[in-house]
């Protein structure tokens, strides 16, 4: 998985086809980008060949050399066995094109199969069902993605609305806010009770806003008919957050803004040099971040979103920070433990797409099959199938 593969991200989908069949897959941390080792066989040879994905036959003397170099203490490297291929649900709305979202074309691309699901199926208690929740792009806030003040008139923002309030209605709820905040709360439970979730762009703040929020109303009266509590600030709980405290709302309905959260907020970056840096974790003792950073290189083109990064001052302490540009006081992709789960948030809309807008075409991951920021996203899919504990419900 260094420079000498020719599609890394179909390499992801031929590990996890290869889980599907019943065999395991080692995974060499650090070694060559983060290799993967497999039985060789014929079948999967072939897969590799349809699919385009480079690989090397190596005699079982090779293998157990490379094994001894991974094991050197010196090293910093190490092997994940992955021994299950997780199940995966990707929340979104049912209307949304894959396109809209980078998790879903990666999976689409890599040949990883998974699920959609939504409010329903949340509602109904079918997270139980899967290892691995992506969150797709979605305000948990109940504000509708803040597009009010520049779509409003539109069609799509009309029927998301209206889509939003039949399921609020359908589950007993008199406002979108409160049926995202009991998402929410139904997603937190799942991580804790040991599932796997991912997050990109107004899915990762937005998140932890709703929950910081419970018990007050932060939306404004075009958002669901009332005000705002005039001490919403004031009432925020930042203990029921996963990965931000003590930040500032901005409610206004003319700014795309949550928060500031978001280091969009006066950010100074201009775009050739906007890059990003993987941070470096020992395989050996560090195992979840070293899987989580695999990649052929550590430097890596930063992407915008309606939440493009994440200002540092605002980060519990608990929290890893995996990559950050530092220059700008900003993280971009951030970890971190809730029970007997784990979760991931990865700054920004597309890794390929650098200011990705409303209508704009979808991404060719054809023309991308190299990218390490997809690379990341890839990453996340795979870690599940390394763990070793039980789920708790």
């Amino acid at each position: 998985m260094d420079t000498e593969q020719k599609n890394h991200l179909k390499a992801y989908g031929i590990a996890y086809w290869t889980l599907t069949e019943g065999l395991e897959v080692d995974w060499l941390l650090n070694y060559r980008g983060g290799s993967f080792a497999i039985k060789s066989i014929k079948p999967i040879q072939d897969e590799c060949n349809i699919r385009g994905v480079s690989y090397e036959v190596i005699a079982d003397a090779s293998y157990t050399s490379i094994l001894s170099s991974i094991a050197d203490p010196e090293k910093n490297m190490d092997i994940a066995k992955l021994e299950k291929a997780p199940t995966i649900a990707v929340y979104s709305p049912k209307s949304k094109a894959p396109w809209d979202d980078a998790v879903t074309l990666a999976l689409s691309y890599a040949e990883i199969p998974y699920d959609v699901i939504y409010d329903q199926e949340i509602m109904e208690d079918k997270l139980a069902l899967y290892d691995w929740l992506h969150l797709h792009h979605e305000d948990f806030t109940g504000q509708y993605g803040k597009f009010w003040s520049m779509y409003k008139s539109q069609a799509w923002y009309q029927e998301q609305v209206q889509e939003l309030e039949s399921i609020a209605n359908q589950y007993g709820f008199s406002k979108v806010s409160e049926l995202k905040l009991a998402i929410s709360k139904r997603v937190k439970a799942f991580v804790a009770g040991g599932g796997f979730m991912f997050a990109m762009c107004s899915a990762t703040d937005s998140y932890d806003i709703a929950l910081a929020a419970e018990g007050t109303d932060i939306c404004d009266h075009m958002y669901d008919g009332d005000p705002p509590s005039p001490t919403a600030q004031q009432e925020l709980n930042f203990d029921q957050t996963l990965a931000f405290e003590n930040f500032q709302l901005r409610m206004s309905p003319y700014e795309y803004e949550y928060s500031n959260i978001d280091a969009n907020l006066g950010r100074k970056v201009v775009k050739n040099l906007d890059y990003f840096t993987l941070f470096d974790f020992s395989a050996k003792w560090d195992p979840v971040p070293t899987m989580l950073t695999q990649n052929h290189t550590k430097t890596v083109k930063g992407f915008m979103g309606q939440t493009t990064a994440f200002k540092k001052d605002f980060i519990k302490s608990n929290v890893l920070i995996l990559g950050e540009n530092k220059a700008a006081n900003e993280a971009k992709y951030i970890h971190g433990t809730l029970g007997y789960g784990m979760w991931s948030w990865y700054g920004g809309h597309d890794p390929e797409d650098y200011q990705h807008f409303v209508g704009d075409p979808k991404t060719d991951l054809n023309l991308h099959p190299n990218s390490p920021g997809y690379r990341l996203i890839l990453n996340n899919v795979l870690f599940p199938a390394a763990r070793k504990k039980e789920r708790k419900t």
